[in-house]
């Protein structure tokens, strides 16, 4: 293997375990060195709260600094536990966030081997152009501008060498250096069809076939509204390492702003999100489950471009419909429909709690409903995030009551994260209508 495949991380199975496992001993005695500071008795309860605070966030920034380093698909799912805070603790998820940034870039030298390898031909007989600049790089590949020799503009992602073979060791040592280190707050039952579904994730955005079958089926579904862009595959330029699409620019999230968009503009490109991710939810059953702002871009006219098809979440149509109830109950304020349909879904644990009276749950909805009003909510200016954790704080006696949902958590991640999207954009705009007309049964579902 090259220096430079070496020098971003694509080194052996035994090389990445050896550095997981002085990670995971690191964070074993940075625990035990707490622990005998706690049986000490000298600390007062605030003061113990403190040093557990900072202990987990030193040893956040230690799993990130270590997943950061070594690419692949150990940082992708430091990426994807970023947004698991059912799974990690908030200090240790939070510090993960820095892995969504974007990595260093792989040497060009090794995108045109890997190019070569995967297409058959040196990139200068395929592309009558080729930046040797990235115009992203991410954990797992990276993306250069190209123009074909039909002369069509285009983006070629291509995959790092030796990411693919990569995903089970680092899955399994990741796993148990997380373990050992004593970081993961879910039973062994629980914990293996999270990581199973993590899996299943990995080995889709590593087959960039699957990636171009995924646009394949996005674009047809949304064909009726020509304001979202789904750029469309180059098959002769794709292959399971490497995925030619058609160049379609937008503006980044960070760029929407007036004068260029209207605060009319900012609020159609909400409900144009919002009724695109519920559409996929209730009627494709597979929704886009990657909800960095680096996938989404947007133009002024209130077109919408979508990119990125390798985390694409199917949904089984009775998750599907326990989605559907959960929503309906929270709107009706019918909290026993509610605790029925959470058990469904496989977020209640009534192992822990057989019953939960509805005076928890009358809080919570009123909070999140109220993003989904029927007055215009100013997602610039929320603070519902502060107000969730707030929430949450104050409802610590009920944390054993609820579970992550391996079918639940990639379609929760989107959702969650486009609350991102729509304070960052601006939008400001009542959503009752459309929620409720996104969560009705459509004709053959």
């Amino acid at each position: 293997m090259s220096d430079d495949s070496k020098r971003f991380g694509a080194t052996t199975p035994g090389k990445r375990f050896m550095k997981l496992a002085g990670m995971s001993a690191s964070i074993a005695g940075n625990f035990a060195k707490n622990r005998v500071k706690g049986m000490i008795g000298t600390l007062t309860e605030e003061e113990r709260l403190k040093e557990r605070e900072q202990l987990f966030m030193q040893v956040g920034e230690q799993i990130a600094n270590t997943l950061g380093e070594m690419k692949g698909a150990v940082m992708k799912v430091g990426q994807i536990a970023s947004q698991f805070k059912d799974v990690f603790p908030k200090e240790i998820a939070d510090a993960l966030v820095k892995l969504q940034q974007e990595s260093p870039p792989m040497p060009f030298g090794v995108i045109e081997q890997q190019i070569m390898r995967e297409l058959g031909k040196p990139a200068a007989e395929i592309f009558a152009e080729i930046d040797s600049k990235p115009f992203a790089a991410a954990s797992i590949g990276q993306v250069h501008r190209a123009r074909t020799l039909e002369g069509d503009d285009v983006v070629v992602k291509v995959q790092y060498p030796g990411v693919d073979t990569c995903v089970e060791s680092d899955l399994k040592h990741l796993r148990l250096a997380l373990k050992l280190a004593g970081v993961l707050r879910v039973d062994k039952a629980m914990l293996d069809e999270v990581f199973g579904e993590i899996r299943r994730s990995l080995h889709d955005e590593l087959d960039y076939e699957q990636e171009a079958e995924n646009i394949r089926v996005f674009s047809a579904f949304h064909a009726s509204d020509p304001k979202i862009i789904v750029p469309r595959v180059f098959e002769r330029y794709t292959s399971k390492r490497v995925l030619t699409m058609a160049y379609e620019p937008g503006d980044h999230i960070s760029k929407v702003s007036a004068p260029r968009y209207t605060q009319d503009v900012v609020n159609e490109l909400g409900h144009r999100l919002f009724d695109a991710i519920g559409a996929q939810i209730f009627e494709l059953h597979a929704v886009h489950c990657d909800p960095h702002p680096g996938n989404f871009a947007f133009r002024p006219d209130g077109s919408m471009v979508i990119y990125d098809y390798g985390c694409i979440k199917k949904i089984k149509p009775e998750i599907v419909e326990s989605f559907r109830k959960t929503t309906s109950a929270s709107i009706a304020k019918d909290f026993h429909a509610l605790e029925k349909a959470l058990i469904e879904m496989g977020v209640r644990n009534t192992n822990n709690a057989p019953h939960i009276t509805p005076d928890f749950y009358e809080p919570w909805t009123h909070l999140i409903m109220k993003a989904f009003s029927e007055q215009p909510y100013d997602f610039g200016g929320s603070r519902l995030h502060e107000e969730v954790v707030t929430r949450a704080r104050k409802s610590l006696s009920y944390w054993d009551a609820f579970q992550p949902s391996a079918d639940t958590m990639l379609v929760n991640r989107a959702i969650g994260g486009h609350y991102w999207t729509m304070k960052e954009l601006g939008v400001n705009t009542a959503f009752r209508d459309a929620l409720i007309r996104n969560i009705e049964p459509k004709s053959g579902n």
